[in-house]
C-alpha cells in the first residue's frame, strides 16, 4: 500500500502527460517555454484570482510574496507554529520576523480570534497555512488585517482546490501561495509552485523577483531570485489538470468514509462552511509511537505532520518560548496521518481502518 499513491495516477494520465513532456523536448524551451503561461491561465481561470505566477516551489512562493511586500528587518509576521518549516523559513530569509499564534485544538489551522493580540506597529502581514488541505478562517483574518492596514498570505501548499464560503483556495486575499510538490493534491513531478494574487503591482513585482528582479533582459530593477517553473513540471501540472476535479470528488469520498468509518477516533474536524482537500487525512492519537508501530506491522504505512512546532525547534527558538502555543504543542505529540489519495481503494482503506482500531484499543487496555 502507498501512502500517496502517484504509480497508479500516472498510469491514468500516461498518455497526456507523455504527450505534454515529448512536446517540450521537441520545442526545447525548458526555462520560460509556451506551457509556463498555459498553466498559469488555467490556474487563473480555476481559482479565479487575476494573477497567476508559477514559481520554483511553495517555498519560493512564499518568500516572492513576502519580498514583493517589501519587508525591512524588524518587521513582523503572523503566522501559526504548527506547520512545515518554510512558512517561518521565508519570513527570517526576507528579514523579518515571525511572530507565533496558536491553532485551533480540532481543525489545527491558526486560531483567528488570538492574532489580533499578537499585532505589533511592526507586524507587516498575517500568514495563516490551511492545513491538511482546508483553509484557514480567512473572512476573520481578512477583517483583522483590514482594520490594521496588513496584507495577507495565505499558504495553501496543502490546500490547493479546497473551497471556502464558495471561493477557491488561493484566492481569498492578497496573496496565495501554492506548491506542487508531488505528493500534493496537484503535483508535479519535482519541485513547483504558484502564487496569486489580484493586484497588478504585486503580481508585476512577484513576476520580476522570480527571474533575478528583472523587468527585462538584464534590467534589474528590484533585488530577485532564481525562481521559475521549469516548463517540463507545468506540463505535468497541464497533464494532472485533466482530472484534478474527479480527484477531488474522488478524496472528498475517500474522507467521508474514513470519517464514517473511525467514528469514534478522533479526526481533524472540517468546518461546515468550507470543504478539504484531504493532503492528508489525519487523526489524534495518544502513544502515537506504539500506533504507528502497530500499523507498520499490520503494512499500513503512516507520517507525521508535523512532530515539533516551530517555536521548539532549535531554529526558530529565539521567536517563541518552548511553553508557547500549548494547543500546537499537545497536536504535535498526537497527531497522525494516514494513507490518502484519489485512488485509495476501498480493500485498502479497510485495512487501514481495521489496524488503526485495532492499535488504538489495544493502547486502551
Amino acid at each position: 500500500m502507498q501512502f500517496t499513491d502517484l504509480k497508479t495516477q500516472y498510469g491514468a494520465l500516461k498518455t497526456s502527460i507523455d504527450a505534454r513532456i515529448q512536446r517540450v523536448l521537441d520545442h526545447g524551451q525548458y526555462i520560460m517555454g509556451p506551457e509556463v503561461r498555459e498553466l498559469e491561465q488555467a490556474l487563473e481561470r480555476y481559482t479565479g484570482a487575476r494573477h497567476c505566477i508559477t514559481v520554483a516551489s511553495g517555498t519560493e512562493a512564499l518568500l516572492i510574496a513576502l519580498m514583493a511586500l517589501d519587508l525591512r528587518p524588524g518587521d513582523e509576521v503572523v503566522t501559526t507554529p504548527f506547520t512545515f518549516a518554510a512558512t517561518a523559513e521565508t519570513i527570517v530569509l526576507a528579514g523579518a520576523r515571525p511572530v507565533f499564534v496558536d491553532v485551533e485544538p480540532d481543525t489545527c489551522n491558526i486560531e483567528a480570534r488570538l492574532i489580533e493580540a499578537a499585532i505589533t506597529p511592526r507586524t507587516k502581514a498575517i500568514m495563516p497555512v490551511s492545513l491538511y488541505g482546508q483553509v484557514a478562517d480567512l473572512d476573520e483574518i481578512n477583517a483583522i488585517a483590514a482594520r490594521h492596514g496588513l496584507a495577507v498570505i495565505e499558504d495553501a501548499a496543502q490546500s490547493f482546490g479546497a473551497l471556502y464560503k464558495g471561493r477557491r483556495s488561493c484566492a481569498l486575499s492578497t496573496f496565495g501561495a501554492t506548491s506542487f510538490f508531488p505528493s500534493k493534491p496537484l503535483g508535479c513531478y519535482g519541485d513547483g509552485g504558484a502564487l496569486f494574487t489580484d493586484d497588478d503591482r504585486l503580481a508585476q513585482a512577484a513576476r520580476e523577483i522570480r527571474v533575478h528582479g528583472q523587468s527585462g533582459r538584464y534590467q534589474h530593477t528590484r533585488v530577485g531570485v532564481g525562481g521559475r517553473m521549469d516548463t517540463l513540471q507545468c506540463a505535468v501540472v497541464l497533464g494532472k489538470l485533466e482530472r484534478f476535479d474527479w480527484e477531488l470528488e474522488r478524496r472528498a469520498a475517500i474522507g467521508a468514509r474514513y470519517r464514517a468509518l473511525l467514528d469514534g477516533v478522533e479526526q481533524v474536524r472540517v468546518r461546515a462552511d468550507r470543504n478539504s482537500v484531504y493532503a492528508q487525512y489525519t487523526v489524534m492519537v495518544d502513544d502515537r509511537e506504539a500506533v504507528q508501530a502497530a500499523l507498520k506491522a499490520a503494512g499500513v504505512p503512516t507520517a507525521v505532520h508535523y512532530p515539533k512546532p516551530l517555536h521548539q525547534q532549535p531554529a526558530y527558538a529565539a521567536y517563541g518560548s518552548a511553553e508557547g502555543c500549548p494547543v500546537s504543542s499537545r497536536l504535535a505529540a498526537r497527531v497522525l496521518s494516514l494513507p490518502m489519495s484519489a485512488d485509495l481503494g476501498a480493500a485498502d482503506q479497510d485495512r487501514v481502518v481495521a489496524a488503526l482500531r485495532t492499535a488504538v484499543s489495544n493502547r486502551a487496555r
